[in-house]
């Protein structure tokens, strides 16, 4: 009879001490001030990213794929290709790249859309080629970026 009494007074402490780390947890994740830093720190959180071409925005929701994707860099340039994959659609994507790659400076050259969607932009002496790809499960993206000499063009780009 005792050790039942003993038992029963342990879980009610125990429950105690669950019940006040649930208390201390679910009050540590609310907002700290009302002062809209909340709200921009959610904002930073969805904000898009440089990667290692510094003028090629990349929105948040794009997986970095490390194992697939090279990036040579040298004094002066960088050069390479990054790969990612997403469940972002593929029609919101095209936008945000030829929105934003504006803003950086490249230049639409041209663009194939289809399933598979290919952006050519250039911007001084680099091309940079971002092909979006749909798959069965998710959309895979490649930003090409390659020097060229300047020289002057020949054939379709001419």
């Amino acid at each position: 009879m005792r050790r039942n009494r003993v038992y029963s007074v342990v879980l009610k402490w125990l429950g105690i001490a669950a019940a006040l780390v649930l208390l201390t947890t679910a009050c540590s994740s609310a907002p700290k001030s009302t002062d809209g830093s909340a709200a921009r720190e959610a904002d930073e959180k969805e904000a898009p990213l440089y990667y290692d071409f510094e003028d090629v925005l990349v929105p948040r929701d794009l997986k970095l794929n490390a194992k697939t994707s090279f990036v040579y860099q040298t004094s002066g340039l960088t050069a390479g290709v990054l790969v990612f994959s997403s469940k972002v659609e593929r029609n919101s994507l095209i936008q945000f790249f030829e929105n934003n790659m504006a803003k950086d400076n490249w230049q639409a050259v041209s663009s194939f859309k289809s399933p598979r969607t290919l952006l050519l932009f250039e911007k001084d002496n680099r091309w940079c080629v971002i092909n979006i790809t749909d798959n069965q499960w998710d959309t895979l993206v490649e930003i090409w970026v390659a020097p060229y000499s300047g020289r002057s063009r020949s054939g379709l780009l001419k």
